[in-house]
């Protein structure tokens, strides 16, 4: 059987309506990358996080009219450049598919793995749906939390993922031994992501999937907030409120200059700043003070 591939360029909002018609239309796969390669600065308050441009992949089997199907997406939406079409070979479908979701390993504790991909041999493991075009792991920013999720494994910790996306930090954190977590979104594509992706580990018992308002009131031993520096500047006191002494919350979504701004936010309830780096991002680490000065 031979397969065939539509790629489409489209703006960053229009890609969940892309997405829809993409997978009603039959596709057998889908996968987002930056289309443009642009940076991802600060979006609007309660944007989903995707890049301005977004290349959108699909795969179809070779019977399908995909000349009628691009047609009808860019009427449907908003088109960047010329739609292209191509076959792609049978035995080339692992082998290039593959190539765009590959394991993405953090030492030998953790292993992210496209849905039907196999277990690590050591550590723990999470499968994500990676049709998605956000929090598949990939972006420093994502992959500086991993990291730290993998040398600081929050065993019997109840955590608080704020800005979830896909869900891989709530995952990972449960993954990782955390007895409880919540994860929240503005996006209720996120949500649903995050709740799919629960289901995919069996994880979904021990996760509790909502928007802020929703969030009920907790108290966590961990912070994971992977959004951009405006909002996690104006999150402090809602962290600060939400953790109990001695917790660490870990910051990221920062660019260099805006280290200053976002550790003098967090300085009232925080202490013991540590911070790393990758590409222009900068992921912040601090812990909650025992006793507020």
């Amino acid at each position: 059987m031979g397969w065939q591939q539509l790629v489409v360029h489209v703006r960053a909002e229009d890609v969940p309506q892309a997405e829809a018609l993409l997978r009603l239309a039959g596709a057998a796969a889908l996968a987002a990358g930056d289309a443009a390669d642009d940076a991802l600065f600060e979006p609007a308050p309660g944007a989903t996080p995707l890049w301005p441009h977004v290349e959108l992949h699909a795969l179809f089997a070779a019977d399908v009219d995909l000349d009628r199907l691009r047609a009808l997406v860019e009427a449907a939406v908003h088109t960047e450049e010329a739609s292209s079409i191509s076959a792609v070979e049978e035995w080339d479908w692992h082998a290039a598919w593959r190539e765009r979701i590959t394991p993405l390993e953090f030492g030998s504790a953790l292993t992210i793995v496209p849905a039907d991909g196999a277990l690590a041999a050591e550590g723990a493991t999470v499968r994500l749906h990676m049709g998605l075009a956000f929090g598949t792991g990939r972006h420093p920013t994502t992959a500086m939390c991993l990291d730290w999720l993998a040398r600081h494994p929050p065993r019997g910790a109840r955590v608080l993922d704020f800005g979830c996306g896909s869900g891989v930090l709530a995952l990972a954190a449960l993954a990782l031994g955390a007895k409880r977590c919540w994860a929240v979104d503005h996006d209720p594509q996120a949500l649903i992501a995050t709740k799919d992706n629960a289901q995919l580990n069996d994880l979904g018992r021990s996760l509790w999937v909502g928007p802020p308002e929703r969030l009920p009131r907790v108290e966590v031993g961990l912070v994971l907030a992977n959004i951009l520096a405006g909002t996690l500047i104006d999150l402090a006191p809602r962290f600060a409120e939400c953790t109990e002494p001695g917790a660490t919350v870990v910051l990221t979504g920062i660019l260099a200059d805006q280290r200053e701004a976002v550790e003098a936010a967090y300085s009232a309830s925080f202490e013991a700043f540590a911070s790393a780096a990758q590409e222009q991002w900068l992921c912040i680490t601090a812990r909650r003070r025992r006793a507020v000065e």
